[in-house]
């Protein structure tokens, strides 16, 4: 497994800004037990990592699959160095496809926090900005962070995703494994 790197801003219930506070979010999404919101959805988290595209050797941090900007990073360090201050924010760790259960996978000062369906070209949650697929999960098959815990759930949304809307871009997606820092950031 490929281990990539990112930051991402926090919505919660402090969240106001941009028009979406968090109360207009949840009563939109009718996701109620939410706690906050742990996704990679660029939209909800921003991503507060900003590589310098002129320059050569960011492209070599810049983790990229087919042509699309995941918003992920090669290095840890890398992550810092371009990162956007915020006084809080999500460190995260993930594993795009993951080949096995990563609930189990002990990395220093992080937890897992779940399994995040971003689209086709990384940049919207399935899960948490489509306005709900109902005939392929509920709000109760997510966490208290918009994700999901459990691996074979995960791939089993994902396929169930494109088999009921083969039509919608934000329907095939990506399964990512997510594991968020205990203390940077927080």
């Amino acid at each position: 497994m490929t281990f990539l790197y990112t930051a991402r801003g926090t919505y919660d219930k402090t969240y106001d800004e941009d028009g979406m506070s968090w109360d207009k979010y949840i009563e939109w999404s009718k996701l109620t037990h939410l706690t906050e919101l742990v996704s990679l959805d660029g939209m909800l988290n921003e991503i507060l990592v900003e590589p310098d595209y002129d320059n050569a050797d960011d492209w070599n941090f810049i983790y990229v699959v087919e042509q699309y900007l995941t918003g992920f990073f090669v290095t840890l360090d890398f992550v810092f160095k371009r990162l956007q201050a915020k006084d809080k924010f999500n460190l995260l760790t993930v594993v795009l496809e993951p080949d096995q259960d990563c609930k189990n996978i002990n990395i220093d000062d992080y937890e897992f926090v779940g399994y995040d369906l971003l689209d086709q070209d990384f940049s919207i949650s399935a899960l948490t900005n489509c306005g709900g697929f109902d005939e392929t999960f509920l709000p109760t098959d997510l966490n208290d962070k918009g994700l999901i815990d459990d691996y074979i759930k995960a791939y089993d949304i994902k396929k169930r995703l494109l088999e009921n809307n083969p039509d919608e871009h934000h329907a095939d997606t990506n399964v990512i494994a997510v594991w968020r820092h205990k203390t940077i950031g927080r």
